[in-house]
């Protein structure tokens, strides 16, 4: 193969890798993809990879600690020190009542970063299912806002060659080419809407956006729950992360009282080879000096008694754990209040979307009888006209998007309140046993 080929060949290639495919993804694919593509999530794992390290501290206390240093030099007249070739020190902690307290809130802490680190998971997971299903309703909706439009067209074509027959008026016209304008301008809004969902979407999973597209089949129904009872107690990970973070607080402040009139006992020991080359010999009793092995071996025996300072930094830390205490139980009574209300709203999207759905038959009715009567004529002797048609189905297709934007909010709202619950999760992973396993189906690109 010459070069010039070789060069060819690698055009084609390149030209065939830049045309835009088709990412069509299942919906638990889209929400594994977010998971691990989700900067939230990675920085709520780093949180509590540094809680289990704070944690591994408050133990290791307990662990004796070795270091390696010398203090070699040369002396002159009496010495002060003894220099020494090397040294070995070693000191750990054997007994302190405060510290059990601080093992007990880094324990504490990492319960809270666990609990952290599932409520983020679990917004992600939301925020990647509503983005989907709204990217999922956005594409029927531009269908039928399609449709919509044609049918208006339509009717624009057919009130013209009315009036033109002497059979309308020109305000009619007008009236029908703005209908078509507002419907125009629907399905812009709609095809707004979609790219926008769309670029979120391939931000949540690090797919590109071009040509990204659900698959409605992977998205399973909702078991909508309303305000089914609840018990109080079943509360969602942030506001258990947030009494986890007031306990902590609560055991640190306790550690700090028993600072005081509580007994420490340390552990030490130190080995020193000694300098035989100095002039201690000179200054100490002759023969005394012959041992330059030096060992330290002793425990270290500390009772606080008085410690202002020490006093007052429990006290505040006892004011910052109770403050916790109580914006936590101010987050789980906005909880349950807001869980509440959205049991209740599930209830009204319900009637609404029951409401649209019997509005859209009576569209669908009404089609049929204004085709009975433009085809078979009409019992009272008027029978129906093409522009009485197109109106017809103007308004079903307009039913139907009110349908759809009404099964929207129920679903979203749903799942919004299945996060609360803590149901959000069991309900993915059902979807994703009665599916395929999740994989990017062959025309789909990679995440970037």
């Amino acid at each position: 193969m010459t070069c010039l080929q070789s060069l060819l060949a690698a055009a084609t290639i390149a030209a065939t890798m830049a045309v835009p495919a088709t990412a069509q993804i299942s919906l638990t694919t889209a929400v594994d993809l977010a998971l691990k593509n989700s900067p939230r999530v990675l920085a709520a794992q780093a949180e509590v990879d540094k809680a289990r390290f704070v944690l591994n501290q408050t133990k290791d206390v307990y662990i004796p600690s070795f270091s390696l240093g010398s203090g070699l030099g040369y002396t002159y007249g009496f010495p002060f020190g003894a220099p020494s070739l090397f040294s070995v020190n070693a000191q750990s902690l054997i007994f302190d009542q405060s510290q059990k307290n601080y093992i007990h809130a880094a324990r504490a802490g990492l319960e809270a970063a666990n609990h952290s680190l599932n409520d983020v998971r679990q917004q992600v997971m939301e925020d990647a299912v509503s983005t989907y299903i709204a990217l999922d309703a956005d594409q029927e909706r531009m269908k039928a806002a399609q449709e919509e439009s044609g049918f208006a067209s339509e009717l624009t074509r057919i009130v013209q060659q009315r009036l033109d027959a002497g059979q309308d008026s020109k305000m009619e016209l007008t009236r029908s080419k703005l209908t078509a304008a507002n419907l125009r301008l629907r399905q812009i809004q709609l095809e707004d809407d979609a790219s926008n969902q769309r670029d979120h979407l391939a931000r949540l999973t690090g797919l590109p956006a071009d040509g990204l597209a659900t698959v409605h089949d992977s998205i399973p129904v909702l078991q909508l729950t309303g305000n089914a009872p609840v018990p109080d107690t079943q509360l969602p990970e942030s506001v258990q992360a947030a009494y986890s973070a007031a306990h902590s607080k609560l055991q640190s402040a306790f550690g700090d009282m028993r600072k005081m009139y509580r007994p420490q006992i340390g552990l030490g020991m130190q080995y020193s080879r000694l300098a035989s080359f100095n002039n201690y010999a000179d200054y100490y009793k002759p023969g005394s000096f012959n041992n330059y092995n030096n060992i330290q071996l002793g425990m270290q025996f500390n009772l606080p008694i008085f410690d202002m300072t020490k006093r007052s930094k429990s006290r505040e830390s006892m004011a910052d754990a109770q403050h916790s205490i109580h914006l936590a139980d101010q987050a789980r009574d906005q909880f349950l209040e807001g869980r509440h209300k959205m049991g209740n709203a599930v209830r009204e999207l319900q009637a609404r979307a029951e409401v649209a759905q019997l509005e859209r038959e009576l569209a669908l009715n009404q089609i049929d009888v204004v085709r009975v009567q433009l085809h078979g004529g009409s019992p009272n002797g008027q029978p129906a006209t093409p522009k009485e048609e197109q109106n017809a189905l103007i308004q079903e297709r307009a039913r139907y998007l009110d349908f759809l934007e009404a099964d929207l909010q129920l679903r979203q709202t749903e799942i919004n309140l299945m996060r609360f619950n803590g149901g959000l999760e069991d309900w993915l992973k059902s979807a994703a046993r009665t599916q395929a396993p999740d994989a990017l189906k062959p025309d789909a690109p990679q995440p970037q």
